[in-house]
Order: C-alpha cells, then sequence, then structure tokens
C-alpha cells in the first residue's frame, strides 16, 4: 500500500473513531461514561493498519471524541489507552496472521486484549483521580463497554473481510 493510501486510511479511522464514539453511544448513568461503537472501530484500526498508524488513529480520534463529548479530563488517559490497545492488537493481529493462524481468533484476542486494556487503565487512571472506590464503580461499566467491542469488532470485522478489496489488505 503507498504512503498516500496509508494516510487516508489511517485519517478515516481517526474520523470514523471519533464519530462512532461520540454520536453514538448510550450512557452509564453510574459512572457519567457511555457504551459506544469506537472501541469496536479502534480493534479493526489495529487489524487494518500498521501498528503506528493504528496507535495515532485510535488515539486521535478517541481523544477527539472525549474532547468533543466535555470527558477534558480523559482526554490524555484516552489517547493513550486506545493507541496502545490498537498499537499491540496490531501487533498481534498480523503475527497471529503470519503464522497462519485463524483470522476470527486473532480478531477475538484483539477484542480481549482491548477489554484487558480498558478496564485496566481506566480503572488505573481514575484511582489516580478520584480514588480506589471510585474507579472500582466504573470497572462494570468498562467491562460492558470491552464485551461490546469484542462482539462488534468480530462482526464488523466480519464483513469488512468478505469483501475482497478490503481482505487483500490484509491477507
Amino acid at each position: 500500500m503507498n504512503q498516500t493510501k496509508k494516510l487516508v486510511l489511517s485519517a478515516l479511522f481517526a474520523a470514523l473513531i471519533c464519530v462512532a464514539t461520540f454520536t453514538i453511544r448510550i450512557p452509564i448513568v453510574a459512572t457519567n461514561g457511555y457504551i459506544h461503537l469506537g472501541d469496536a472501530l479502534v480493534i479493526l484500526a489495529g487489524i487494518f493498519l500498521s501498528p503506528a498508524s493504528a496507535f495515532l488513529a485510535a488515539g486521535i480520534g478517541s481523544c477527539l471524541a472525549d474532547l468533543f463529548g466535555g470527558y477534558i479530563i480523559y482526554v490524555p488517559a484516552t489517547f493513550f489507552i486506545k493507541g496502545i490497545i490498537a498499537f499491540l492488537g496490531s501487533i498481534l493481529f498480523h503475527k497471529m496472521i503470519a503464522k497462519s493462524q485463524s483470522k476470527q481468533m486473532a480478531i477475538l484476542l484483539c477484542g480481549v486484549l482491548d477489554l484487558v486494556l480498558v478496564v485496566l487503565g481506566y480503572a488505573l487512571y481514575e484511582t489516580i483521580l478520584y480514588g480506589m472506590k471510585t474507579a472500582i464503580l466504573a470497572i462494570t461499566g468498562n467491562c460492558i463497554q470491552g464485551i461490546s467491542g469484542i462482539l462488534l469488532s468480530f462482526l464488523f470485522a466480519q464483513i469488512l473481510l468478505s469483501i475482497p478489496d478490503i481482505k487483500r489488505t490484509i491477507a
């Protein structure tokens, strides 16, 4: 893939992640957070982009959604947590594919990575900001968010990978 195409695809993922996170959301009253489609796209960024491009697309798209949504205090944490998820997901997915592992299993493992890093990353950040009790209250919402990311990314990936031009980008 040429450099221009990589840049456009990375920017597209950043924009899609921002829009999916910011506009399509289900509020979690107990934590003042929300469930959204953005995590599924963070996982997909790891699948379709190089590690560095995935980091930037996921980090920028996700933290812009926090910024636009008024969650300014979470912008730095979101940039790194979502960026690291996509970065590590990209490495994991491409290593598994290189070893002739199942794409479906690789996608599921990337989703599990997302779940673990979302829960641990935000628990650590919220412990620093608000204390352990508040951070513990947010774990359930973050687990629900992570599980929805696993399910949606798996579904979206199956649809996208059935398109020959898209399938070739990671073959």
